[in-house]
């Protein structure tokens, strides 16, 4: 069928619409990337925006307890994060949960779907959320200040991994105006270890670039099967990270995708939840911990 003058006109509209959309979309992602559209704020202001929304879980005893924070997927925190802080209570862990979606009503009307689409609150922003739940964890009466882990499962592991690679304070997270408690000498004192489920490895990682030197120990957990965070992209942080000299371990799960320790989905969702991987994931994961604990 030929289109008449009107029909291409039509055509070369919906054409020129679409490129403006993806332009659009493109230049949106290069200006949370850069920070450029980044609101920053004094640590003080983060921590009251975070505080009310932590979730503690605690094992029996008044502590000091080595600690984990807890930072969800893109969807906010879910039912997985439950598993893996009884876990740690198990192991004589205090953990945290922290939630970066519901101080900023993220949770409203699925915004949160725009997260995991690149579109706004990038892991170079959310690792100030990081940066700060570590310092307020520090002045918690049950946290032993020098025995803290990071867990972030997706989103939140790549916020950590952001986290490592900005090394504050050579660079600040991008949502900080400065440093918690000014502290200039080592903003990460006390973090002995890191988990990272399934995390986000592409090209807006920063550490797929830079990978980081600090050496932390970490534990890559990677579904090989998965459609949303390509293991391949992590596998190749994981090269750049043993060139470094950080101690890398790494477990890939075979015939699962990403989410899959999460039994909560949001409507429409295609992942499945797997619990023989979860078991696995959360042993390896307890295994590691016991690693950290006793080389402190």
């Amino acid at each position: 069928m030929r289109l008449g003058a009107w029909g291409k006109w039509v055509v070369a509209g919906v054409g020129a619409f679409l490129a403006l959309v993806l332009l659009a979309v493109a230049g949106n992602s290069l200006a949370h990337y850069r920070g450029w559209s980044v609101h920053r704020m004094a640590p003080a202001e983060l921590s009251a925006k975070l505080r009310p929304y932590y979730r503690v879980f605690r094992p029996p005893g008044e502590g000091r307890f080595p600690t984990a924070l807890l930072y969800s997927g893109c969807d906010g925190p879910q039912d997985n994060l439950e598993r893996w802080a009884a876990m740690l209570n198990a192991r004589g862990w205090a953990a945290i949960v922290v939630d970066s979606h519901a101080p900023r009503g993220f949770s409203e009307y699925d915004v949160w779907r725009l997260i995991c689409a690149g579109q706004m609150f990038m892991g170079s922003e959310r690792a100030g959320d990081v940066l700060v739940s570590i310092d307020d964890a520090r002045h918690m009466p049950f946290v032993d200040p020098d025995r803290i882990a990071l867990v972030g499962a997706s989103h939140g592991g790549w916020a950590i991994m952001d986290l490592l690679a900005l090394d504050p304070p050579r660079r600040l997270p991008f949502n900080l105006s400065a440093l918690p408690d000014d502290r200039d000498a080592d903003p990460l004192a006390g973090v002995v270890g890191t988990i990272l489920l399934y995390p986000y490895c592409g090209s807006a990682n920063r550490a797929a670039r830079d990978g980081w030197r600090r050496p932390l120990p970490t534990l890559f957990v990677v579904s090989e099967d998965d459609a949303i965070a390509d293991p391949d992209d992590c596998l190749h942080v994981v090269r750049r990270l043993e060139a470094h000299g950080v101690p890398v371990q790494t477990l890939i799960l075979s015939d699962v995708t990403h989410g899959f320790d999460q039994k909560e989905r949001a409507p429409l969702s295609t992942l499945v939840f797997d619990e023989g991987a979860t078991e696995a994931a959360l042993g390896r994961g307890a295994s590691f911990l016991d690693g950290i604990r006793t080389a402190r």
